[in-house]
């Protein structure tokens, strides 16, 4: 992996995945900025979180913006480098690899419709 990323706390998720946590100002402003690409298995969340800027970065990513229960609000696909995304109903963002979002959604559990109704 990443230096900088194995530094992070983090959670595991079913199927390989593992989401890194940047919740300290210092980490949410290093992000995965001048990161050559990442893993497609990790995810980096953010929090708190409701804009992200893709300033800096070397590949497209995977939005999930989460409200504050974590359920799934918005996912902005393939948000390529040099642009800035905002998402008002977020509390946090997941940011993974372009195209790589789809495994994160369906084994963490977010996005049930039940939990997005209430």
């Amino acid at each position: 992996m990443n230096a900088r990323l194995d530094a992070l706390p983090g959670r595991d998720l079913p199927g390989g995945l593992r989401i890194v946590e940047a919740r300290t100002r210092r980490s949410r402003g290093k992000g995965l900025a001048r990161m050559d690409t990442m893993p497609s298995h990790l995810g980096l969340e953010l929090a708190p979180c409701r804009s992200v800027h893709t300033f800096g970065m070397r590949f497209a990513l995977d939005l999930i913006w989460l409200d504050a229960e974590g359920a799934v609000v918005r996912v902005d696909e393939r948000v390529p480098p040099r642009r800035f995304r905002t998402c008002w109903r977020a509390r946090s963002v997941i940011e993974t690899l372009g195209g790589a979002s789809g495994p994160f959604l369906a084994e963490d559990d977010r996005g049930d419709p039940e939990r997005d109704e209430r």
